[in-house]
């Protein structure tokens, strides 16, 4: 339970839902303790961890899973938020008889990589495992699940909503935050996301040289983490845009930081919808994103979006091009469904009306 979209998402959820009636715990994948772990022990839920998804481990997991709801029978829903592989965790459930299996989309796509083919039959074998088809966007629940259910009554599209009030612009924070980054009157471009292929940092960078070359009062703010960090520092410092480039690493002031920025920008190859999207225009950011992702994120009329075909030139010129300027959007973003206020009530009515009610699960 890092800071990553996803992760971000259930933590929206779980601090705003009735945890009077409803409590969740957390099945992870990952022996290292997570930057959510204490918060989630502190609002009374547990932690279960489990080994990683692997295919030389497939055995040893679906066996842990039988296991695990054997000594467990008080879980009357199961959200399963790891796509393909829900396929696993809902067939161990359902032999359980827990009554609410509930696989949740969160991609549109995978990439391809070497696990591809395993991925691939972990979707396959979807089949009725689950019985609640959960999805950030259609096209994430048509990739998933298939164009039949995706287009059907029995698939819900859940909003990967946002606290909206903790975004509005507070121009005492939007100082404090440029005066932390040295950014005085410059234009500062902001990306939130995981240092890894889908985001597509090679070709931000790229664009950012296009702007910097334009508008040399440029600078350009990156917060996450990932493997392929080292090699996007060192791209950065190929080009001469070190002083002009803030790697802030995992930060828990994201609803600060959006604040401090100018424009957000987002090339990703692909996403399901990504929360980080919803929080820039929570915050009300323009937003410059990849035609990749679906307009399905644009909740607030404050997103472009932009081929990938296009050159980093010609997206640089859209970034010269936009409006700098915060808008309040909580209005909209309320009207839309993003906020987890409002929409926090409606999973808990779900919850409680398709599985057997306990105070425990």
């Amino acid at each position: 339970m890092n800071r990553g979209g996803l992760e971000t998402m259930l933590m929206n959820y779980y601090r705003q839902i009735d945890r009077s009636k409803i409590q969740f715990d957390f099945m992870v994948h990952r022996e290292e303790r997570g930057h959510y772990d204490d918060e989630i022990l502190k609002l009374g839920g547990k932690i279960y961890t489990m080994p990683q998804i692997r295919p030389g481990n497939y055995r040893l997991y679906f066996k842990m899973l039988d296991e695990f709801f054997a000594h467990h029978s008080e879980y009357s829903v199961v959200h399963s938020h790891i796509n393909e592989n829900s396929s696993f965790v809902l067939r161990a459930a359902k032999r359980a008889n827990v009554p609410c299996r509930i696989a949740h989309s969160h991609l549109s796509d995978l990439g391809m990589d070497l696990k591809l083919p395993f991925r691939m039959y972990a979707r396959f074998v979807m089949k009725n495992n689950p019985n609640k088809f959960f999805a950030c966007s259609r096209n994430a629940g048509q990739w998933l699940f298939g164009k039949e259910v995706s287009d059907s009554n029995d698939m819900t599209v859940l909003n990967n909503a946002v606290d909206v009030d903790s975004f509005k612009l507070d121009k005492g924070i939007r100082n404090q935050i440029r005066q932390e980054l040295q950014a005085g009157d410059k234009l500062v471009l902001g990306h939130v996301g995981r240092f890894n292929k889908q985001k597509n940092h090679d070709f931000l960078i790229d664009i950012f040289k296009s702007v910097h070359d334009k508008c040399p009062e440029s600078m350009l703010v990156l917060v996450g983490d990932g493997y392929l960090k080292p090699a996007i520092e060192k791209k950065v410092a190929r080009l001469g845009l070190s002083p002009h480039v803030r790697f802030l690493g995992v930060r828990e002031d994201i609803e600060s930081l959006l604040q401090g920025m100018d424009i957000f920008v987002f090339p990703s190859r692909f996403e399901g919808l990504p929360v980080v999207l919803i929080e820039a225009q929570a915050a009300g950011l323009m937003c410059l994103v990849s035609d990749a992702i679906t307009r399905e994120t644009d909740a607030t009329g404050r997103i472009q979006f932009i081929s990938l075909k296009q050159s980093p030139v010609e997206w640089a010129s859209q970034v010269l091009a936009s409006s700098y300027e915060h808008e309040d959007t909580s209005r909209l973003m309320r009207t839309n469904g993003f906020d987890t206020n409002e929409m926090s009530k409606w999973l808990a009515n779900f919850y409680i009306s398709n599985g057997i009610y306990t105070n425990q699960a």
